[in-house]
């Protein structure tokens, strides 16, 4: 096992890093910038070091202060939790190069499904449908507009190296694609620092559904069930849960099967998500493949009874998965509401200040991953995510209950937050039903839909 562990990231996967480090008996290390010197993940570590201003690209994203920051604390690992450096081959193959442990899959795997044009094709050749889309990236508008042609609009651009929902534009007609080819390039390469994109058929209203999965470097692995991503905005997850309520036994099992497929045709190791589009009909499509630790991880540990993160670390450190795929077991219901410095009624503009007052719920079933306190500081640097709050119920109903109760217990004072919203979902009758797809956010108009009425107290 490792002896130290830096941790290049901050908020609250930095310190679920930490968390899982103690519980292994690892030292941490945590990098940050300076508005965050006063940050919980800086106080909870064993060790901290600054390694830039406000501005991530002059910090966290900064490659040379990130290695610089754990050769002077002889860490001998490295975790990037997700975002920021977490799928940069470069920073992979850099810590390599300097023998410190990258937790994480190799830069090679890495590459092979960061570029999503590649991974598609790796995928066909492995037997899993992918959505049709052009072979190779769009290199001017003409190739757009015949790639366009070919496979029928609607289309949707995608940046070839993106994630997390940007660099992706859906298209109807030509005069949207011409207007919008140079936009998604732009904003992909602001980014990810590649302005590639390539084109998909835009598949409307299906499901997003993933497989988390776990790789040892000794050949094993194992998927822990699926994870329902369908509540979504401009293509950003606002609620995720599991088990997915559209998804039966067979059903997972062909998905657990041909992610672990997928995995193991690019020499896959560590934590991992493949993720799919189910359509109404009932087929199945490889969308791309996260070589990191998902946000919505909690959702899967809560329904599994397993922890991820100190299993990512073990096998990085070269243990082996200890258990079998028939050990894993999907008991009960987990949701997961993001809680993002966002205003609902602006169109989910960023919110930044400062909080006066951060009052979150408690009691049986409840999960709260979170950095924020009192006079916490929301700077306009970095993700509006503020907590993650997850209900977990014996069923999906117990866990539909236990959240809107979670819900109404949230008090967050000085931005505005998603939590109202997440109250209009939680009891908005399709919701309830399972009745969601990704259009579902895009579709709901708050104001006519028909509500759920709030249990009598």
């Amino acid at each position: 096992m490792f002896k130290k562990i830096l941790i290049a990231n901050r908020g609250e996967i930095a310190l679920r890093v930490i968390r899982a480090c103690r519980e292994l008996g690892v030292s941490t290390v945590a990098v940050h910038s300076e508005p965050d010197a006063d940050s919980l993940h800086v106080r909870f570590a064993d060790e901290y070091v600054c390694i830039g201003p406000g501005p991530a690209i002059q910090s966290y994203l900064n490659i040379p202060a990130v290695i610089a920051a754990a050769e002077i604390t002889d860490a001998d690992a490295i975790h990037p939790g997700y975002g920021f450096l977490a799928e940069n081959a470069d920073f992979a193959e850099m810590c390599e190069s300097c023998s410190i442990e990258f937790i994480g899959p190799t830069p090679a795997a890495t590459r092979k499904v960061g570029d999503k044009v590649e991974a598609r094709e790796t995928m066909l050749k492995a037997g899993i449908p992918v959505v049709p889309g052009t072979a190779s990236n769009i290199e001017d508008e003409a190739e757009a507009l015949a790639g366009a042609e070919e496979l029928g609009y609607p289309v949707l651009l995608k940046s070839t190296h993106g994630g997390g929902g940007r660099g992706m534009k859906m298209a109807r007609d030509s005069d949207e694609l011409r207007n919008l080819l140079s936009v998604v390039r732009s904003e992909a390469g602001a980014a990810f620092g590649s302005s590639a994109v390539y084109l998909e058929k835009y598949l409307e209203r299906p499901r997003h559904i993933e497989i988390q999965i776990m790789a040892d470097r000794y050949g094993r692995i194992i998927y822990f069930g699926e994870r329902e991503c369908s509540v979504q905005r401009r293509y950003q997850k606002l609620i995720e849960e599991a088990p997915s309520p559209a998804v039966d036994d067979e059903l997972r099992a062909r998905l657990g099967e041909m992610a672990v497929r997928g995995a193991r045709s690019v020499g896959y190791e560590g934590a991992g998500t493949v993720e799919f589009l189910l359509t109404r009909t009932g087929d199945v499509y490889f969308i791309e493949m996260n070589a990191r630790i998902q946000v919505e991880h909690p959702v899967t540990e809560c329904v599994t009874g397993l922890d991820l993160l100190k299993m990512q670390i073990q096998v990085a450190a070269g243990e082996p998965l200890g258990l079998e795929q028939q050990d894993v077991e999907i008991r009960g219901h987990a949701i997961e509401c993001r809680i993002n410095a966002e205003d609902p009624a602006r169109n989910f503009a960023a919110s930044t200040g400062t909080i006066r007052t951060f009052h979150v719920p408690g009691g049986p079933g409840v999960r709260i991953d979170t950095h924020v306190h009192p006079e916490y500081v929301v700077y306009p640097y970095y993700d509006s995510l503020l907590a993650k709050l997850i209900a977990f119920g014996q069923d999906r109903n117990e866990a539909i209950r236990r959240m809107r109760r979670c819900l109404d217990e949230c008090v967050i004072e000085g931005v505005s937050t998603t939590v109202p919203f997440h109250r209009r979902v939680l009891r908005h009758e399709r919701f309830v039903s399972g009745d969601i797809d990704t259009g579902f956010v895009d579709s709901m108009e708050m104001e006519k839909e028909k509500m759920v009425p709030s249990p009598a107290t």
